[in-house]
């Protein structure tokens, strides 16, 4: 681990020093001295964001109040005003595409809260089996459908449990779904307005060029299917390849060969690090158990309660979904892994 931390700060070093050398090259070449210092704070955040020397989030945040400075320090950098209007810098924030893209990201962390993840890699192992060319254009069709409606990066966050969780209960290397999900996840982008970031700043940028065009020049912005056939023909395309040369161009993972479907004991052993037994019981009406929390039977009958159903209600189950706090009730169908 110290080898490791060392390695990556020397590579932070190099690189450090090559994009420095750049922007000096590059304020040597420049025609103005506005110039240089653009192209100088533009090495500066690629290099930020691409080490991570600190959070994408304070990197992007230190390059803004970067620019505002330059209107305190133009004297002293050879400008005559700063860069930027400081009246103008958090004008990103009322952007259409930031907002769009800030509400993707929120309606995909809700998703994900709703526990309904879970239930696409119930239904993905159910139609797909455990067959690798059968999973895999199931798992990239469907983070391509997602991700058409939300932005690349949370339709991949998104599908990362359940990609997971299929890995587990196939057996399939989870090296060889995850670079058919990531590159689908990307062409699905492509299917609608909203799914990708460049195609919305892009309708953005049309937007506001319409204001300093006179009437006989105005372009039309994109509507929300514009640009589906393209982002169809695409996805279809991404999921063919892999289905015909996955075999060929993904990793090889420790389980390629002679893989076989785990079973539901390899499971949960797998998940709650046990190697217990699985019972399904009904709590009868008259049980002792009625009106106790699972935690409080837990502690003293040494069992772990993974799943639930009430009358008329949908199963819960898993490690993060069933609260420990749960009251047991009359007729309520309880999963147990005992000894």
């Amino acid at each position: 681990m110290v080898e490791d931390r060392a390695s990556f700060t020397l590579r932070q070093g190099i690189a450090a020093v090559a994009f420095l050398g750049l922007a000096l090259g590059l304020a040597l070449v420049t025609p103005s001295i506005e110039i240089a210092w653009v192209s100088g704070l533009l090495v500066l955040t690629i290099y930020l964001f691409a080490f991570e020397v600190v959070g994408v989030d304070v990197a992007a945040l230190t390059i803004m109040v970067l620019l505002g400075l330059t209107t305190l320090f133009a004297p002293y950098m050879g400008l005559e005003e700063g860069l930027v209007d400081t009246r103008k810098i958090f004008d990103g924030f009322a952007s259409n595409a930031v907002m769009s893209i800030i509400a993707v990201m929120i309606i995909g962390a809700g998703l994900d809260k709703t526990g309904i993840m879970t239930r696409v890699a119930a239904f993905i192992l159910k139609v797909g089996g455990t067959t690798e060319t059968r999973i895999i254009p199931i798992i990239s069709g469907t983070v391509g459908f997602i991700s058409s409606f939300m932005q690349n990066v949370g339709a991949a966050a998104l599908f990362l449990p359940v990609v997971s969780r299929i890995s587990a209960r196939s057996g399939l290397p989870m090296s060889r779904l995850l670079m058919p999900m990531g590159f689908c996840a990307i062409l699905g982008g492509t299917v609608t307005m909203v799914g990708s970031s460049p195609l919305i700043l892009l309708n953005d940028l049309i937007a506001t060029s319409n204001h300093a065009l006179s009437d006989d020049q105005q372009m039309h912005a994109w509507s929300l299917f514009s640009v589906t056939p393209i982002g169809i023909a695409l996805v279809i395309t991404g999921i063919l390849y892999f289905v015909i040369a996955g075999r060929f161009v993904l990793p090889k993972g420790a389980r390629d060969n002679g893989t076989t479907a785990s079973n539901t004991m390899e499971y949960f052993q797998d998940i709650y690090g046990i190697d217990y037994n699985l019972f399904e019981i009904v709590v009868p009406g008259d049980s002792e158990l009625v009106g106790k929390h699972l935690e409080d039977i837990e502690s003293s009958n040494r069992i772990r309660i993974i799943a639930n159903k009430r009358s008329g209600q949908e199963t819960r189950i898993g490690p993060n979904t069933l609260a420990r706090d749960t009251g047991i009730e009359s007729g309520m169908v309880l999963g147990i892994i005992t000894a």
